[in-house]
């Protein structure tokens, strides 16, 4: 794949998940440097679509990506942002409002920040999570697909944690689509932590494929600092 289809990839997953408007080659023209008439980007875009990277919702002449698109973007563009001072100290202050309830009131502070679905369990058995408002005031769910999926994943969450609670590593990991074991329709980042003097523990962040993936990168690893720090 030549760069600027590669590029096209990229920006159409950046806009889209900061708009949840499909992205047309109009805009694409207008707004980035391509040297091309928008005749060029569409045939491109043309081509991306054949090839599986991106769609067109049946009502609109823009594109928005697929899983393999997403998927190409972590694999090929994926880059940790910094977190601004400001997610920091929300963050932090979640965390120290809620003495011995750390990770409870953490969560929250993610959830709050990402605009996300967080969980964290201690084991599969000990879980929580929170934010589930915050899914399902996001465009996606206003599809019926979306809402059946996730709640079929929320009916079934203690089921998931015992799948995965063994297998989830120190690494921070990304499960798009098929690959997410919190639903096919839906992004999960997933790590390990361990509190000092207690048992290990996973938390992650999940929401729509459509999702800022650096900065919920970020989010996930600055609460694993915090809390194998408590």
């Amino acid at each position: 794949m030549d760069s600027r289809k590669e590029n096209l990839i990229s920006i159409i997953v950046e806009e889209y998940a900061k708009t949840a408007l499909p992205v047309g080659s109009k805009f694409l023209v207008q707004s980035h440097s391509f040297n091309v008439g928008s005749a060029t980007i569409r045939n491109e875009m043309a081509e991306l679509e054949n090839l599986g990277y991106i769609t067109h919702p049946h009502t609109s002449a823009g594109r928005i990506p697929t899983e393999k698109g997403y998927q190409f973007y972590i694999d090929h563009f994926f880059k940790e942002a910094q977190l601004t001072k400001k997610d920091k100290e929300t963050l932090d202050k979640y965390l120290n409002q809620n003495p011995g309830r750390e990770m409870k009131g953490l969560a929250k502070g993610i959830a709050e920040v990402s605009g996300q679905a967080v969980m964290v369990a201690f084991s599969d058995r000990n879980y929580f999570y929170t934010g589930i408002s915050n899914l399902f005031s996001q465009p996606e769910f206003s599809d019926y697909e979306y809402t059946c999926s996730m709640s079929e994943v929320i009916d079934n969450f203690d089921d998931v944690i015992n799948a995965i609670f063994n297998d989830v590593t120190q690494d921070i990991t990304i499960h798009i689509g098929k690959k997410n074991p919190f639903g096919d329709l839906c992004t999960s980042i997933i790590t390990k932590f361990k509190q000092k003097g207690s048992s290990e523990g996973i938390m992650g962040i999940t929401g729509p494929m459509r999702m800022d993936y650096e900065k919920n990168y970020s989010l996930i690893k600055y609460a694993k600092e915090l809390m194998n720090n408590l």
